[in-house]
């Protein structure tokens, strides 16, 4: 194909979060968010171990474990960027980037460990600030929530303190 597209205008892909996001609003009448499909997803393997009962958790009574709109939505997103990368020419399959290996070792299960440490951190504080990087930054910066516009900076100046101690 004669696309290659290494890098994309972040003026263009913010219209394309913006339509997203009215679309989102218009079509569903709720935000566009991420990390309530994780929930779900964790919802869903434990039905899968446990049956009905996961349903008396009182979680999951109001956010049942199904698969919903933003379940789709994540299950899109790692799509889109799988074309993505694959029209820019840059998709690869990589266990540990260079980075990793030049920081920590050429180590597979620390990365994993890291991963999982990072990942529960991530996701329980995406439930107990009541939403992701995507719902805070993106839907309700949009709805001028005075919580996400909090949350916002705070992810800013994280990114930035995180960013100055790896690199």
């Amino acid at each position: 194909m004669g696309f290659n597209l290494v890098r994309w205008s972040p003026y263009l892909v913010g219209i394309f979060i913006g339509i997203l996001s009215w679309l989102s609003f218009w079509i569903s009448d709720r935000p566009l968010g991420a990390s309530t499909a994780f929930a779900r997803t964790s919802g869903m393997l434990e039905k899968l171990l446990t049956g009905d009962r996961v349903l008396e958790n009182p979680y999951y009574q109001e956010y049942k474990p199904v698969i919903d709109w933003e379940w789709m939505l994540v299950l899109g997103v790692i799509i889109g960027s799988f074309i993505s990368a694959t029209l820019s020419g840059q998709f690869q399959i990589q266990f540990l980037p260079d980075f990793w290996v030049a920081n920590f070792g050429n180590t597979v299960v620390l990365r994993l460990v890291i991963s999982l440490i990072g990942g529960f951190f991530m996701g329980f504080g995406a439930r107990w600030a009541g939403g992701c990087t995507s719902g805070h930054g993106i839907s309700g910066t949009l709805q001028l929530s005075i919580s996400s516009w909090i949350a916002v900076i705070c992810f800013f100046v994280g990114g930035v303190i995180t960013a100055s101690l790896l690199y």
